[in-house]
């Protein structure tokens, strides 16, 4: 069996994040008082939609780190890949936050797409025996 270490390094890096934004929204649910919903409190808001789209993205990133580990065929750069993704996730919650740190989410943004893109076309090349 093969140890798939940039895919359980990546795995682990996006569950601490989560993890992270989990924390990050329970701060403004205790501050402002929310239990349950958004009351339209713009903070919250901000902060469940930075989870929301890591969600989103993460499985993809994860499934398609680990067929390209899996083939083979992601040494050495794979796991430069995977730690931008994950930093560009930091700097787009941040981001999410407005103000002087608005930038960083189209930071993640950016970063998210092009990482999503850059590894469905190796796959798509390692699935056509072309690479």
């Amino acid at each position: 069996m093969e140890l798939l270490s940039v895919t359980l390094s990546s795995a682990a890096a996006a569950a601490i994040l989560n993890i992270w934004l989990m924390l990050r929204i329970g701060a403004v649910r205790q501050a402002e008082k929310i239990s349950v919903g958004d009351e339209d409190n713009v903070n919250l808001i901000r902060r469940m939609r930075a989870q929301a789209n890591f969600v989103e993205n993460a499985p993809f990133v994860l499934i398609l780190i680990g067929a390209i580990e899996l083939s083979g065929r992601g040494e050495p750069w794979l796991a430069w890949v995977a730690g931008a993704f994950i930093i560009g996730r930091v700097a787009h919650a941040f981001g999410m936050d407005g103000g002087s740190m608005q930038i960083g989410r189209m930071i993640g943004t950016l970063v998210s797409m092009l990482t999503l893109l850059g590894l469905a076309i190796v796959a798509a090349l390692i699935a056509a025996g072309v690479m």
